[in-house]
């Protein structure tokens, strides 16, 4: 399996049986990421590296106007896609297998987590996997600490306040915030 045809199966949601051949491929594009987020982390970078880090780590080529702090760490790396006048914070952590979008003009905060894999709940199953896309607009800021999980859309212009558990959905125009998220109000443009 390619990473291409992993990409197709993930937009499809496709359940990933431990073991299986999707399985493996994830394990094995992991030590790309890892391979790569090394040279991002473990010595100083200018942000046209990083950059060109970013775009070999995603298999896509990021805007001039990207900007990333390390560290970085991604599982897979090659399910991101990021729009232009990007930020991300330094210790953000991506799980990307089930993709992550993120449009234009979004700030990520520090040691943000983003996931989409959530495991089988049945114990005799819970090495299994199933993937949900994480969609973020364009004007979201995500503050320090917060994580989104499996699955969730944020929209344009929103606010996810720092140390927020994004469960559900976020609407556009709203700030987030608690465990789990709730809407604390709505921002009047």
């Amino acid at each position: 399996m390619n990473a291409q045809q992993f990409k197709e199966q993930m937009k499809k949601k496709t359940y990933i049986k431990a073991g299986c051949e999707m399985h493996l491929h994830m394990h094995e594009a992991a030590q790309r990421a890892r391979k790569i987020t090394a040279e991002m982390n473990n010595t100083f970078r200018t942000a046209e590296e990083l950059r060109d880090l970013f775009s070999e780590l995603t298999g896509k080529k990021v805007d001039e106007s990207f900007g990333l702090f390390p560290p970085f760490y991604a599982d897979y790396g090659q399910n991101i896609t990021v729009g232009k006048n990007v930020f991300i914070n330094s210790g953000c952590c991506f799980q990307d297998q089930g993709g992550i979008e993120i449009g234009d003009n979004v700030l990520i905060g520090q040691q943000v987590v983003i996931a989409t894999l959530n495991h089988e709940l049945a114990p005799e199953n819970r090495a299994d996997m199933l993937p949900a896309p994480v969609k973020i607009g364009n004007g979201v800021w995500i503050g320090a600490h917060a994580t989104v999980l499996p699955g969730i859309t944020i929209g344009n212009g929103a606010v996810v306040a720092a140390g927020a558990v994004v469960t559900k959905d976020v609407p556009e125009n709203t700030v987030v915030g608690g465990v789990p998220a709730r809407v604390i109000k709505s921002i009047n443009r």
